[in-house]
């Protein structure tokens, strides 16, 4: 049954990419701003499908803990699932993504009509200096910036070193920090067809406040996110999933 779920998804979940990409072209030249809502749309329907098609849901908890004002999304990173839910949730974020995903066809160049940063790694310091101008003019308007800082997906247990880049705009940007934890792996492993019916849970943590030396932040920001993922895997697979 999962296998088939996952085929009915994955066919309708195309479908939408096809209509979405053909019917809205014309907005890439027209109205960009209409095609910056596309990919929003996009993460919306995919939710829809993976909830009625799927049977896997993601549960948001500690909203909370949002700060009022301009705050940095360091976001544990397993699955798609996540990207879908922080589209939706946060629409008029600035989301750090990587260079391979904006040079993709279609989805990129919708990406490209969004107030994403597409990283290049190989540029080194002058790639970080480029984020750090973008990100604070994000900050001064108010909004909201979400990173993966892990830079990468990983499978539940997996640990890999935490990026740099993270503490240079956690110091340069003087906004609090709200580390993210998640389970969304448990249910769509990363780089795998099927996807298991159940609810994944995404937990925004206590924000991590400004100023505290970088050493100090990397490692409260590394403890809260991996602490709180290892807590919500095991409430996972204590209510009987792998």
């Amino acid at each position: 049954m999962t296998f088939i779920r996952s085929c009915a998804f994955l066919t309708l979940s195309l479908g939408v990419m096809v209509f979405l990409g053909v019917t809205m072209m014309p907005t890439l030249l027209l109205a960009r701003r209409l095609a910056a809502r596309v990919p929003v749309w996009f993460a919306g329907a995919q939710l829809f499908l993976l909830d009625v098609v799927a049977g896997l849901r993601i549960e948001v908890r500690g909203r909370n803990n949002l700060p009022d004002g301009p705050a940095l999304i360091a976001v544990k990173h397993q699955s798609a699932l996540e990207t879908y839910a922080l589209l939706r949730l946060f629409p008029d974020a600035c989301f750090i993504i990587k260079q391979e995903i904006a040079r993709l066809p279609v989805v990129g160049w919708f990406i490209s009509t969004m107030d994403f940063i597409a990283i290049d790694r190989s540029a080194g310091l002058a790639a970080m200096r480029r984020i750090l101008v973008h990100a604070a003019t994000v900050t001064n308007e108010g909004r909201c910036m979400v990173i993966f800082p892990e830079g990468t997906r990983t499978a539940p247990g997996e640990r890999v070193a935490y990026q740099r880049g993270v503490a240079g705009l956690y110091t340069a940007l003087g906004v609090p920090v709200v580390p993210v934890a998640l389970n969304s792996g448990i249910f769509w492993p990363r780089r795998q067809f099927r996807k298991r019916s159940g609810c994944a849970v995404m937990a925004f943590l206590e924000a991590i406040p400004p100023a505290l030396p970088r050493t100090r932040f990397m490692e409260e920001l590394e403890s809260r996110i991996e602490t709180g993922t290892r807590e919500l895997i095991a409430e996972a697979r204590n209510r009987g999933r792998p």
